[in-house]
C-alpha cells in the first residue's frame, strides 16, 4: 500500500493494543486483517490520530492524549456524535464507523471513521502539488465557502439541536478560555491578564447562533487529488459546537499567517496562507461578510481578532503545560510555550492600536 502523507511510525508513548481494536471492530461488523498497517499522524497536538489499513479497509482511529486533560476536553463521544449528526446535511464530514466508550479496550475512549482520501494542505503543499496564483485564490474562496455553508446548516433539522445553548456564547467563550488559561498557566509564561480584561470589557452581543467548526484551517481540509482547489472533506471536529459565526471566523484568522507578518509568527505557520493568490486577513473578513450579509467595521473586528489569537494562545499553553510537567516526551511541544508568549504580545499590540 502507498504511504499516506503526514503519517509515520507510531510513537512509543502513543502505542495502543491493535489486537484489542481488531476484536472490538470485528464484533461490530468490520473485520481487519491480521497484517493491518498502523501509522500515526504527527500534525496535531491534541487528540491522537492513527491510520488503520489492510488493503480492504482504510480507517482512521481517534483517541485522547495521555496526561492531564482539561475538563470537557477530548470527548470522543461528542466528536463522534457531531460528525454523525451532520453527515446527512454537510457531506464533507467523514463517515463514522463506530464509537468505543469502554476504556478497558485500549485505556481510553476512541472512535473509528473512514478516511477521506485526498490532499491535506499542511504548512506547505506536498511534493508534486503546485497551484498558480489564480488557482490559489480559487482554493481560498472555495475553502471559505465551506465555512459559510457550515454556518448555514439548519441545526434544528439535525440530531444536534440540543447543543444550542442560546444567546451568551461570546460571554461563555471569554469566561471559559480565561479559566482554561489560568488552569494551565506555568510560571515561565506571561499571564494574559491585560488581554483577558480587555476582552471581558469589549465583548459584543452574539450576532447569530449556528453550527461552527471552531478549528477551521487548511490543514483540517481534504482536497480533491485531481482538483486541489476543491475541498472534499473537513476534519477535526473536536471543538465544534453551536455558537457565534464571527467568533468562529476569528479563530480561523488566528492561524492565517501572511508573508508580511513578523519572523516568529511566520515560523508558526501551519498552512499555506502565505502563497501568492491567498486573500489577506482583511480580505477574508470582507469576503465572508459579503457572502453572509454581516456588517463588521475594522474597529468591531478587533475584538474577534484578539479573541482568536487569545484562544490560540490558550491552546498553545495547554499543550505546553503537558510538556512542562513532563506528561509527554515529545520535544516538538517545547515550542508551544514561546508561541503562547508571542501570541500574548500580538494581542497586546492590537489592543494598544486604538
Amino acid at each position: 500500500m502507498s504511504e499516506i502523507d503526514g503519517a509515520s511510525a507510531v510513537r512509543e508513548e502513543d502505542r495502543f493494543d491493535v489486537d484489542a481494536v481488531r476484536t472490538w471492530l470485528a464484533e461490530r461488523g468490520t473485520e481487519l486483517a491480521e497484517d493491518v498497517e498502523v501509522a500515526q499522524f504527527g500534525g496535531g497536538a491534541s487528540n491522537l490520530t492513527y491510520s488503520l489499513r489492510d488493503g480492504l479497509h482504510d480507517l482512521i482511529l481517534r483517541r485522547p492524549p495521555s496526561g492531564q486533560k482539561a475538563r470537557g476536553a477530548h470527548d470522543m463521544g461528542r466528536e463522534f456524535r457531531i460528525q454523525d449528526g451532520l453527515r446527512d446535511v454537510f457531506p464533507l464530514v467523514p463517515e463514522m464507523v463506530a464509537l468505543c466508550d469502554d476504556e478497558s479496550v485500549i485505556g481510553s475512549e476512541f472512535y473509528v471513521m473512514k478516511r477521506v482520501e485526498g490532499i491535506i494542505p499542511r504548512r506547505d503543499f506536498p511534493p508534486g502539488v503546485q497551484l498558480d496564483e489564480k488557482q490559489t485564490r480559487e482554493l481560498c474562496t472555495n475553502a471559505l465557502d465551506v465555512l459559510i455553508d457550515l454556518h448555514g446548516v439548519d441545526v434544528d433539522a439535525t440530531p444536534l439541536a440540543s447543543m444550542n445553548k442560546g444567546t451568551g456564547y461570546v460571554e461563555r467563550q471569554i469566561s471559559g478560555w480565561s479559566t482554561r488559561f489560568r488552569n494551565a498557566h506555568t510560571e515561565d509564561i506571561g499571564d494574559y491578564e491585560t488581554v483577558m480584561a480587555w476582552l471581558a470589557e469589549h465583548q459584543p452581543d452574539d450576532v447569530a447562533s449556528c453550527m461552527i467548526h471552531n478549528d477551521f484551517r487548511f490543514d483540517n481540509l481534504v482536497l480533491d487529488a485531481d482538483d486541489p482547489t476543491r475541498p472534499v472533506g473537513v476534519l477535526d471536529w473536536e471543538m465544534a459546537t453551536v455558537g457565534d459565526p464571527l467568533m468562529d471566523l476569528g479563530g480561523t484568522m488566528a492561524y492565517w499567517v501572511q508573508d508580511d507578518d513578523d519572523e516568529f509568527f511566520r515560523q508558526f505557520r501551519r498552512q499555506p496562507t502565505n502563497l501568492p493568490g491567498m486573500l489577506s486577513r482583511p480580505e477574508v473578513v470582507d469576503y465572508y461578510c459579503e457572502r453572509t450579509g454581516y456588517t463588521v467595521t475594522p474597529e468591531q473586528w478587533r475584538f474577534y481578532e484578539v479573541y482568536g489569537l487569545f484562544r490560540l494562545g490558550v491552546i498553545a499553553q495547554q499543550i505546553y503545560y503537558r510538556y512542562f510537567h513532563r506528561q509527554t516526551s515529545n520535544e516538538a511541544y517545547a515550542i508551544f510555550g514561546p508561541a503562547a508568549q508571542h501570541l500574548e504580545q500580538r494581542c497586546n499590540a492590537i489592543i494598544g492600536a486604538s
